[in-house]
């Protein structure tokens, strides 16, 4: 009897510690607010109490500093430590990386446009090595001052914004454009955060897959869905989206970023929890049309192909949104599907 006793006590043992030890599949469950969300309501306390460990920060590099820097920052920054919340930054950044007012000193950094003519409107000119140079020591700077805690970092292009069309640009891609600049970006980087990992966005034009530029090791796939709709899944090939097709041609895409970039790191930021798309990115913002079957779908589509990582823009989420629509259990069903 005690060697049958013994027996059950090593099986109810092992049983415990598996319960103890599992583990959400998602690694990354994140959430990417702006400023000025952060500035108004306890998002800290919010991620938390609905299993979200990863914060990003948003929207371009100057005012996301500015905000770190300040008292309201530095609370946010100590709520995060206190809570176990990661914190990274997902940033519109070329504007800050080759200032504008560069182009009176050197207008070779910046894109040419389909006339042939410099403009320092968007972008750069990814085949000048100045203009390199100067993204990758900007890069640098504000890595340094905002430093990921899980070593991610997210330097995109303008948004949506035409790219250069100078005679050694004009046969890249907006994805292998991109490419160059991450990879430039990540050596910089890489002395000061050894673990750097600098983000490769797959996003409206820049959605195709690179073939004439490699990343180096180190570069991570981060895959945005922008022209989908929300009231389908996202492997729906039937209703028609924009100018690409449907919701399923977002998911060939992905499948051939998945050949270029290792599916262990990639990165999903999806539109689940965006009040400002919801709201056309105008003010005051409306409710969100939460459609938590989509979601839930969407997320096993995800999973299914391997991805670890899932985060979504929740931009508009501030305080007086929470004022105006009190009722948050979206947030409970958003948190509850990623950390199963």
């Amino acid at each position: 009897m005690k060697i049958v006793r013994n027996v059950w006590l090593a099986i109810v043992a092992i049983v415990m510690m598996g319960c103890v030890d599992k583990k959400p599949f998602f690694e990354m469950r994140g959430a990417v607010l702006a400023v000025e969300d952060l500035e108004t309501a306890d998002w800290p306390r919010i991620a938390y109490e609905n299993g979200i460990n990863t914060l990003g920060t948003h929207i371009t590099p100057n005012q996301v500093l500015r905000f770190w820097e300040s008292e309201k920052g530095k609370q946010f920054q100590e709520e995060c430590r206190r809570y176990g919340i990661k914190v990274e930054h997902e940033l519109h950044a070329m504007k800050d990386l080759l200032p504008r007012e560069l182009f009176d000193m050197d207008s070779t950094m910046f894109r040419m446009d389909e006339s042939g003519r410099r403009v320092a409107d968007f972008n750069c000119c990814v085949s000048s090595a100045r203009a390199l140079d100067t993204i990758a020591a900007q890069a640098l700077f504000y890595t340094q001052h905002l430093t990921s805690t899980n070593h991610r970092y997210y330097f995109w292009l303008d948004d949506g914004a035409p790219i250069c069309q100078c005679p050694e640009c004009s046969t890249l891609s907006a994805s292998e454009q991109a490419l160059i600049i991450e990879n430039r970006m990540l050596t910089a980087i890489r002395t000061y955060d050894k673990e750097a990992m600098v983000a490769h966005l797959a996003y409206y034009s820049s959605l195709k897959a690179p073939e004439k530029v490699k990343p180096e090791e180190g570069i991570f796939l981060e895959f945005a869905p922008f022209q989908r709709r929300l009231d389908k899944p996202i492997n729906d090939s039937i209703s028609e989206v924009s100018d690409i097709g449907n919701n399923a041609v977002n998911l060939t895409y992905l499948k051939e970023n998945l050949k270029v970039f290792p599916v262990e790191t990639a990165v999903v930021l999806d539109y689940w929890l965006d009040v400002s798309m919801a709201s056309r990115w105008k003010k005051p913002a409306v409710e969100l049309p939460w459609n938590g079957d989509v979601f839930r779908s969407d997320v096993d589509t995800y999973a299914a192909m391997g991805i670890r990582n899932v985060t979504t823009f929740a931009v508009y989420m501030d305080s007086t949104y929470f004022a105006t629509y009190p009722r948050t259990d979206y947030l409970k069903e958003y948190g509850a599907a990623i950390n199963r």
